[in-house]
């Protein structure tokens, strides 16, 4: 299917790792111009090269997004390069385990700076292009937000706001007719994952534990399976679809778990 994609600037934060790598692939597959923002100049330009080696083009802007004035910066120095911009997808964000017990005011209030709060600026100061362009915002959220996971406050919380943002701003700019819609990732094999599982004393166990309880074939949503769905919801494609929050888990949120193993 032609996603009818092609040239389109389509911001991607955390475009160089996991999920966010992933959707930058699929964006340039489809012809877009992902721009790939976050801290790490090398790591965006590492999936640049590849993109390029495939064909596609790309372009990044080294960020600290925990930083209301590099947020701001990112939009104002892609508008200088492209000056237009079609698509943002919010993504960057770490599980950063701020739990309640042993948690701590100061530790709750950077994670959402690490979660949530970029995730408003980004999309503030790109509205006045995504109006010009009827462009479309995606958010990538976790299902931390309805399940709970335990020792994750912070993040959970923020996730909840993920949710709350995509239906409050798809009100709001329904007459610029931009759309917003969330994924919500459970389970997902991430670089990020990886390094967590490998914290536990039995990380194989515990792998093969996790994935029998995802229903959909007992395994992990793969980061190109998210990828797929971002990049529908930012096109034409889906031009009647907003304010959905959309689980892209392989039936973990919501499915018995007596079918896992069925």
């Amino acid at each position: 299917m032609d996603l009818q994609l092609r040239d389109k600037i389509i911001i991607v934060t955390g475009g160089a790792k996991g999920i966010g790598e992933g959707i930058t692939k699929v964006l340039a597959a489809e012809g877009a111009i992902p721009v790939i923002v976050g801290r790490s100049a090398e790591d965006n330009n590492n999936v640049i090269k590849e993109v390029e080696e495939r064909g596609g083009k790309a372009f990044q802007v080294e960020a600290e997004l925990t930083k209301p004035e590099e947020c701001e910066k990112v939009i104002t120095t892609i508008v200088e390069q492209f000056g237009r911009i079609e698509g943002l997808v919010n993504n960057a964000g770490v599980n950063d385990g701020i739990g309640l017990e042993k948690g701590s005011y100061e530790g709750f209030i950077a994670s959402m700076h690490r979660n949530v709060v970029h995730y408003y600026l980004l999309a503030h100061f790109a509205l006045p292009q995504l109006i010009k362009s009827r462009g479309s915002i995606v958010n990538i959220t976790s299902k931390t937000a309805e399940t709970g996971q335990g020792n994750t406050s912070a993040y959970a919380a923020a996730n909840g706001a993920r949710n709350g943002l995509t239906r409050e701003w798809a009100v709001e700019l329904l007459k610029y007719r931009i759309r917003v819609n969330a994924i919500v990732v459970a389970e997902s094999w991430t670089p990020q994952y990886e390094t967590w599982i490998q914290t536990l004393s039995n990380p194989e166990e515990k792998l093969k534990e996790i994935t029998s309880k995802i229903p959909f074939e007992n395994r992990m949503t793969t980061p190109e399976e998210i990828a797929n769905m971002a990049a529908f919801l930012l096109s034409e494609k889906s031009s009647h679809t907003t304010g959905q929050i959309i689980h892209v888990d392989g039936g973990y949120v919501h499915l018995d778990r007596a079918l896992a193993n069925a």
